[in-house]
């Protein structure tokens, strides 16, 4: 079974009240910090209590990119997502719409600079752009994180072969997808659905281990 309960936000969501969207069913959220090396998400700082003070699981993503090495972009992401409470961790791994893409290389300094430091595996987002790079190879490395599948159709193709299955999908960007497309408090918005029932979403969410697929 899945449940649609997360959604993922960024300063591009600009009117968010997390009163309302927990009381329509949102469970967790996943809210972008950072992007490259020097850009940290001006809403994500702000909205981190209101979230949390909603009764809201809380997430953090960095949008890789190709300019930089991917242990200075997980070391920037690391000190802005520092905390008393530490997030679940996710690297968005896509096409770059403004400079180079992230490569895969990147992507596993990344990811295992993130192991190293917290002594988890953050997750790793993707949809064809992943597909792509990773094609019918082995990949030993980023197989350590928990996917996040992006694919919006009627329902989740087969996930990339290196992979037995998907963690999380995200099936709709608020437009495109099957609905619902919207939730109470946000309006359109990414919606998720998570592999698993509540209680496997928030052993998953805040336990030691992540869910590897």
């Amino acid at each position: 079974m899945s449940i649609n309960v997360v959604v993922d936000l960024s300063h591009a969501d600009a009117h968010v009240d997390f009163v309302a969207a927990a009381a329509d069913g949102i469970v967790g959220l996943f809210h972008k910090a950072t992007e490259g090396v020097g850009y940290v998400d001006p809403l994500y700082r702000q909205r981190e209590p209101l979230a949390r003070a909603a009764g809201l699981l809380w997430g953090a993503y960095h949008f890789g990119t190709g300019r930089r090495p991917g242990v200075e972009q997980a070391d920037h992401f690391l000190a802005t997502v520092a905390g008393p409470a530490p997030p679940l961790l996710v690297l968005d791994f896509e096409e770059n719409p403004s400079g180079p893409s992230m490569s895969l290389e990147q992507a596993r300094d990344f990811v295992a600079r993130v192991d190293a430091q917290t002594g988890r595996w953050p997750g790793l987002y993707g949809g064809s752009y992943l597909r792509e790079q990773l094609g019918d190879a082995a990949e030993p490395l980023l197989t350590n994180c928990w996917l996040w599948l992006a694919e919006y159709t009627p329902a989740p193709l087969r996930a990339p072969r290196q992979w037995p299955s998907w963690t999380m999908w995200q099936y709709t960007d608020g437009r495109s997808g099957p609905p619902p497309h919207t939730v109470v408090g946000i309006g359109p918005c990414d919606r998720n659905r998570f592999e698993g029932d509540l209680s496997a979403l928030e052993r998953f969410w805040t336990g030691p281990e992540a869910l590897v697929s």
